[in-house]
């Protein structure tokens, strides 16, 4: 240590030396370090906002390093200035700063998808140097902030997917440097200012996905440097402006989904010269096909479905070599005469056709067989619903990239041709509804992926061929009403381990019900009604526990109702009647709490009948037609069962059952005739399907007050976007219900209340919530009520169970093993699969993830929450990059695919990215938001990395224990998860293979 005078001398120098610095410094290099400084500020105080506190929020922002050293963090070489911050994909939370506001050299601003929420600070029109603002995909509400007028400088602007409020801003037509405009998907209404024509230099506007209506501003003619236009999902009205087929530049004409009317111009090649996407679809639009579009030798892309076109197909697009997209189902195109379909022959020329849908129209003539000169790259092809006859040409077999051919509802004739058996990647056959005649062919086996093989209401013959155990990824057979014979061929739906619906009604086929039924663990739905089966039902059949309808009625079936019957727990619609059982009633029925449908009817069963579950309820049941009967609920006003009687008594009482006894067999065999002459009287109906419609019983606005103890919050168990969810009970049912109260209040409540009860009335699965019944009334204070009452889950959502802090949750999510994640998955899929092809009408759910999930009593897993379903028209019942939605669609950040972002509609195969997403997640416990992901990172890439390594300890869920033998079970179910949220939708694994590959990790690690 220096003496203390030496020490003084030495601080002296020190005091010297910076008074002559200071004295040489400018004042411009003393402003520009104090304003660095401020910039520093700026920056601490944002993370603050952000994070709210986390010290671990990026670890590289801290004093050891200069704040341009920061990650995310880009400053200018001429001054320290912050000129780029860019913490995008970190999903932070937190709200922003208005410090941010002190960074005025900043130049680019990049926010997007970091859980935002709150209001745009004002003090952002502060940065007047901003070209680029991005701040989309988060949840930040209220108007957009006219403060950014200031920001003079700004050439891009993406405010898209948020919850924004208010009109579209008038004052954006002041912004003359803007280049993109994107304001889509948030909840903007009223109609769109004229004054963003007067953005000359704009190039892109996005206002896609909002509540906009009125017409489309004449003045976005003057946009001349316009290439990107999208306006689809929206309410807009009126014609297109004229003035718009002015703008040359545009490549993507995106219209899709509003009520726009008129026709087209006929010189649409001169209007968009470079265009390259165009989307009508779901308007008003009239008038002829715009033949002039066979000059647009850019064109990919072509949709004008769900309009009201009409006329002949020009034979000129044999020019769009580009053309990968064809899409005018849903139309009046063709008029039933030979030459309509003569226009495909041009098609040939487009090499690059993958999606051909023409179905839905009304084109006659029969299939040329050059149809086999298409594309080699066409996977799907629709021409059902027209008027189509002859005879499916040998030339069908040339196409070998179909995965989808439909041909449904039209006039064909002859057999199915051997050359389909060429067609090996072939997923969906849909041939039902024609004149086909002769058999199935055995080429059948040879399609070994198809998964959809629909045949009905034909006139095919022979037997099922022994080689449909090829087809070992089938889930839905349907031959119904056909001309069928001989027995159901041994050793062949044994092999389909993944099927899910068998109708082989309504035909005459023979002999008894193979037993190794029992094997397939997945069959929901079992229709062999009408037939001439007959034998004894194999108890085996009581092992496939996933049956929701069993239709057996109108056979020569014989024997006991079988009491392994009594275990098929999912059970809900099951018709026995007009055999020849025998014996009693298995009292075992009453135990099925989903059985909804119960006939009996016309056999010979004797004995009590039960009174529990679906016994309780005298419209749910039919037991006309039986001996000797008793007992039951008093309205089956059926006998008392009374005990044997005393030896003195029994000549008496022998004459009285004698005389009872015939006085019965009248009076039934006269209600019998009756019955059969009004069912032979009612209308037939175009489905054989013995499936009643629901009848849901309606509660009023006090009862439901009263089940939930007012709403009160202690029976609170959920909120969601468009309401609340209490547990209560009712008197009319025996188990707990669920209460989804909607709020009124949020716009699109009462939509996703239409929309929730339109798509739940139309479909009925094992793994889908099933609703109870509805209200639609006014509450105590004379305001409009809605709610839906569902079943009750009690063991609450998949995501409660991977991501509470609740002592209890948490150890119940330690129990939640990779077997119980395994088979939740594969419930989703069956839901999946169910939603997407096997109901009546095609349904896209929109928002898959875990809060969706809900698990019963046995840990099954049942989707819920229907509120942004969208019903697909027939035409679209098709997998297909391009299908749109009809109404606002948003989902949920990290769920939603990201092709929805660039304005593409719904579709089965964004549901599929979502599903990813979800398997991933069950992986390893993180969700797509977790602080860890980041624009270089999301959970997709975060769990590639490792699989690909096969290192899944590194990523897997703390909760589950790896042991060796199911760790490369975890790694194949890694991969399917990954497969299913792949960036782009043709490169996402289909719903069959996703359930195949389930099952076969399943078998692989002995979880079955």
């Amino acid at each position: 240590m220096l003496p203390s005078t030496k020490m003084m001398a030495f601080i002296m120098f020190l005091l010297s030396v910076v008074s002559q610095t200071m004295l040489y410094m400018t004042p411009i290099t003393l402003a520009l370090a104090l304003s660095s400084e401020t910039d520093k500020l700026a920056l601490l105080a944002l993370k603050g906002k952000l994070t709210n506190g986390v010290p671990d929020f990026l670890p590289s922002w801290n004093h050891s390093l200069h704040f341009c050293e920061w990650q995310g963090v880009e400053c200018g070489h001429r001054h320290i200035r912050v000129i780029g911050l860019h913490l995008q994909n970190q999903n932070w939370g937190g709200t922003l700063c208005p410090a941010l506001g002190n960074l005025t050299f900043l130049r680019s601003l990049n926010l997007s998808n970091i859980n935002l929420h709150g209001e745009v600070p004002t003090q952002v029109g502060l940065l007047k140097r901003l070209k680029f603002l991005d701040l989309s995909h988060n949840n930040l509400q209220g108007e957009v902030p006219v403060e950014i007028t200031n920001c003079s400088n700004l050439e891009v602007i993406r405010l898209l997917y948020n919850k924004l409020t208010g009109k579209v801003p008038t004052w954006f037509g002041s912004m003359v440097q803007l280049t993109k405009l994107e304001l889509g998907a948030n909840d903007l209404v009223g109609t769109i200012p004229p004054s963003l024509g007067n953005l000359s230099s704009l190039k892109l506007i996005s206002l896609s996905r909002n509540h906009l209506e009125g017409n489309i501003p004449h003045t976005f003619g003057r946009l001349s440097n316009l290439k990107g236009l999208y306006l689809g999902l929206n309410s807009l009205s009126g014609i297109v402006p004229p003035s718009l087929y002015n703008l040359s530049n545009i490549q993507a004409f995106v219209l899709g989904e509003n009520q726009l009317s008129g026709t087209l111009p006929s010189n649409l090649q001169l209007a968009f010269p470079n265009l390259q996407s165009f989307s009508i679809g779901d308007n008003h639009f009239t008038g002829t096909f715009p033949s002039s579009i066979s000059n647009l030798t850019k064109l990919q892309l072509f949709e004008i479905s769900s309009n009201g076109f009409n006329g002949p197909i020009p034979p000129t697009l044999g020019s769009l070599t580009k053309l990968q997209l064809f899409h005018i189902s849903n139309n009046s195109f063709g008029s039933g005469k030979s030459d309509d379909l003569d226009f495909l022959s041009s098609l040939t020329n487009c090499t690059e056709l993958r999606i051909l849908s023409l179905d839905y129209n009304r084109f006659g003539g029969v299939l040329p067989d050059f149809i086999g000169n298409l594309s080699t790259h066409l996977s799907s092809l629709y021409m059902g619903s027209n008027q189509i006859s002859g005879m499916i040409p040998e030339g069908i077999g040339q196409l070998i990239g179909l995965t989808d051919f439909i041909l449904a509802d039209n006039f064909l004739e002859g057999t199915i041709p051997v050359s389909i058996g060429n067609l090996k990647n072939l997923v969906r056959l849909v041939l039902q509804q024609n004149k086909l005649s002769g058999n199935i062919p055995s080429v059948i086996g040879n399609l070994t992926v198809l998964s959809e093989l629909y045949l009905h209401t034909n006139k095919l013959e022979g037997s099922i061929p022994f080689t449909l155990r090829y087809c070992t990824r089938m889930q839905s057979f349907g031959v119904a009403l056909n001309n069928l014979s001989g027995d159901i061929p041994n050793q062949t739906f044994g092999h389909l381990k993944g099927l899910i619906n068998l109708d082989l009604s309504t035909n005459s086929l023979t002999g008894s019900i193979p037993s190794e039924f029992g094997t397939l663990k997945h069959l929901s739905l079992l229709y062999l009604f009408e037939n001439k089966f007959s034998g004894e039902i194999p108890l085996e059949l009581g092992a496939s526990s996933a049956l929701t309808e069993l239709a057996l009625l109108r056979n020569f079936f014989h024997g006991n109702i079988p009491l392994s019957f009594g275990t098929l727990r999912s059970l809900e619609i099951l018709d026995l009647s007009n055999n020849n059982f025998s014996g009693t009633i298995p009292r075992e029925l009453q135990n099925l709490s989903f059985l909804d449908t119960l006939n009996l009817s016309f056999n010979n069963l004797y004995g009590e009948v039960p009174i529990g579950g679906v016994f309780s309820n005298v419209t749910k049941i039919s037991l006309v037609g039986n001996k000797d009967l008793c007992g039951g609920i008093p309205q089956l006003k059926l006998p008392a069962c009374t005990l044997p009687p005393l030896k003195k008594h029994k000549r008496s009482l022998q004459k009285k059952v004698i005389f009872i006894t015939v006085f019965c067999g009248v009076l039934i065999s006269f209600i019998g005739i009756i019955s059969i002459y009004y069912l032979r009287k009612r209308p037939n109906k175009s489905s054989s399907s013995p499936s009643l419609q629901n009848r849901y019983l309606r509660v009023s606005y006090g009862e439901l007050h009263e089940a939930t103890n007012g709403f009160s919050s202690s029976n609170l168990i959920g909120t969601g976007s468009f309401g609340s969810v209490y547990e209560g009970s009712l008197l009319h049912f025996e188990e707990p219900i669920a209460v989804k109260v909607l709020n009124l209040e949020k716009h699109g409540a009462s939509k996703s209340f239409i929309s929730e009860c339109k798509a739940l009335g139309k479909i009925k699965h094992r793994n889908l919530v099933k609703i109870l019944t509805c209200c639609s009334s006014v509450d105590y204070k004379g305001e409009d009520f809605k709610a839906i009452v569902y079943e009750f889950m009690p063991n609450g959502s998949l995501d409660s169970l991977l991501h509470s802090n609740d002592e209890e949750l948490g150890s119940r999510n330690a129990n939640l093993s990779f077997q119980h994640r395994l088979n939740i998955a594969l419930d989703v899929a069956n839901a999946l699969d169910y939603l997407h092809r096997g109901s009546e009408q095609p349904i896209v759910h929109c928002d898959i993830k875990p809060s969706n999930v809900l698990l019963d009593d046995d840990f099954v897993a049942h989707l819920g929450d229907f509120g942004l379903a969208r019903l697909l028209h027939g035409a679209l019942r098709h997998s297909s990059k391009d299908q749109v939605s009809s109404s606002t669609i948003k989902g949920t950040i990290g769920y939603v695919p990201p092709e929805y972002g660039a304005g593409v509609g719904v579709s089965p195969e964004g549901d599929i990215y979502s599903y990813g997403i979800l398997v991933l997640e069950m992986l390893t416990g993180k969700k797509p938001t977790d602080d860890m992901f980041g624009e270089a990172l999301s959970l997709h890439r975060y769990c590639q990395k490792a699989i690909i390594k096969e290192e899944i300890t590194e990523i897997v869920d703390s909760c589950l224990v790896v042991e060796d033998e199911i760790r490369e079970c975890l790694v194949s179910f890694g991969r399917i998860g990954l497969a299913c949220s792949a960036e782009l939708p043709l490169q996402r694994m289909s719903i069959k293979d996703v359930i195949e590959e389930l099952h076969a990790i399943e078998q692989k690690c002995c979880l079955s």
